[in-house]
């Protein structure tokens, strides 16, 4: 209520204000002013401010309910601020392509480490690649190990389309947004396991399996340098007897987190037509470029069958065969450019295809060789890359996702007791470092606990909110937790899933 005489110069400012409690009630605050005066300025500057803050409220009050409901976050506490304090310092590392700069990141790794007793290793499987291995050593180290993979390095970026720059980890002060390349993809998982280990060790918690994390290089382009050199190493095969291996997922833009049993796998497909050279006022059949431009039209319309099922969403987009056109390359080059009256003789085309572990790979194979690159229209085709849709044991690239595999039951837990909730398993639409733990029949999953966050990994302006880093960690916390007190079945012969 307001309420002004002028002749007296009295203000009369009357609201209430609804404020949230801990027992979840809210409190009536009333804001009461009373000043009388005949000609004092000051007086009548108060009134009036008294009158503003009034009509603020019955403002604010009129456009929601009767009431004015402030909810302010927390600031971070000291021991927060630590925690985004070092994933900053991570993040500042630049470790794009073409040039990372590893050595930083491994020291800084290794650093933290030493901060929590955690014995280390470098692995140098190649010159200027090094990899970060750490043990946390468990109480029975005849059970099978947890391995917590990330690597290291990171996309480029295009630092003129940012907001801020991709390598300063700017926190946004408004919405507590920490921009950086690698924020999403995937810095903080590599960081979220050891601050989830830190706060495991301080409550005094002692592992019973062997917790072992890895941070690789060379994940960003292909992982042959990294992962792959470390999963055919002695030191994982007769040393570390991995029983489960996490990796890294993607972020959900809702509030369930996105797990992931498997992945597609890529293949680097490279298609060369050829044909008789001709001028470029000569019109005739099989040319190179008339050749090519046909299998590209076939290719197109298999892309757009497989596109339709996830636009109707009849299948995740993890769950189809996707091909993707990446160059294009024909012509005879000229100091100026090209040749522009000469038909060329050879013309050739570059296909990223992904291929789920649920495909035929055998009944793909024949499409490419019979209608994409068919010998009748003078074509030939290569793989750059070809991975295998099947592990060791000849089945499918797959991770059980029911009670079969305890580490999956394990996982549902963890995150249900941490307050968190999963969606449907999927299948990750692209390659990651898991596959090459997978082809050698390790249950391997993988999860990158951000929730209410865009998908932005490879992106312009790539950002994770500091609530749900922290989130993140407490997710891991309770992980790492559940699996490394795990006993499982000792029975003789029982598989690594069992265990």
């Amino acid at each position: 209520m307001y309420y002004a005489k002028r002749g007296s110069l009295t203000h009369t400012v009357k609201s209430s204000l609804s404020v949230p409690q801990p027992d979840g009630n809210p409190m009536a605050v009333e804001i009461r002013s009373s000043r009388k005066g005949t000609s004092s300025t000051s007086t009548d500057r108060f009134g009036f401010l008294n009158f503003y803050i009034c009509c603020f409220l019955s403002l604010s009050s009129s456009s929601s309910s009767s009431s004015l409901v402030v909810a302010a976050s927390p600031s971070p506490s000291p021991s927060q601020q630590l925690i985004i304090s070092r994933f900053q310092q991570y993040l500042q590392i630049n470790t794009a392509h073409p040039n990372p700069n590893y050595q930083e990141a491994a020291d800084f790794i290794l650093s933290q480490a030493k901060s929590l007793s955690l014995e280390s290793e470098t692995l140098d499987f190649v010159n200027g690649k090094p990899l970060v291995l750490l043990k946390w050593p468990g109480k029975n180290p005849h059970l099978p190990s947890i391995l917590l993979n990330s690597h290291t390095d990171v996309v480029p970026a295009e630092h003129h389309k940012w907001s801020h720059p991709p390598f300063d980890a700017h926190i946004d002060d408004h919405d507590g947004r920490i921009y950086a390349r690698g924020s999403q993809d995937m810095k903080c998982v590599g960081l979220q396991y050891l601050e989830a280990i830190r706060k495991l060790k301080s409550s005094g918690f002692e592992p019973t399996r062997t917790v072992y994390l890895s941070f690789v290089p060379d994940e960003e382009i292909g992982g042959h340098d990294g992962a792959e050199k470390l999963a055919d190493s002695d030191i994982f095969n007769k040393k570390m007897n991995v029983g489960i291996m996490l990796d890294e997922g993607l972020a959900s833009p809702n509030q369930n987190y996105r797990v992931f049993y498997g992945e597609r796998c890529p293949w680097w497909l490279v298609i060369k037509a050829s044909g008789a050279p001709g001028h470029g006022s000569k019109l005739y059949d099989n040319s190179a470029l008339e050749n090519l431009l046909k299998s590209i039209e076939i290719i197109r319309r298999f892309r757009a069958s497989q596109f339709d099922l996830v636009k109707a969403g009849l299948k995740a987009e993890g769950e189809v065969v996707s091909v993707n056109t990446v160059f294009l390359k024909a012509g005879t080059p000229s100091p100026t450019g090209f040749v522009m009256n000469l038909q060329p003789s050879e013309a050739e085309a570059g296909f990223d295809i992904r291929v789920p572990p649920t495909a035929d790979p055998a009944s793909l194979e024949r499409r490419i060789a019979e209608e994409w690159a068919p010998v009748s229209r003078n074509m030939t085709f290569e793989f750059k890359q070809k991975a295998s849709v099947y592990d060791k044991f000849g089945k499918p690239i797959l991770s059980a996702t029911n009670s079969s595999n305890p580490w999956w039951a394990l996982l549902e837990g963890a995150i249900k007791k941490a307050n968190g909730k999963i969606g449907k398993p999927e299948i990750f639409p692209a390659a990651t470092d898991a596959r090459y733990f997978r082809e050698r029949g390790l249950p391997a999953i993988g999860f990158s606990p951000m929730a209410n966050t865009p998908i932005l990994l490879h992106d312009h302006n790539e950002f994770l909110s500091k609530d749900e880093y922290l989130k993140g960690i407490d997710i891991y916390e309770s992980i790492i937790s559940a699996y490394a007190s795990y006993i499982g079945d000792m029975k003789d012969g029982a598989s690594r899933e069992e265990l």
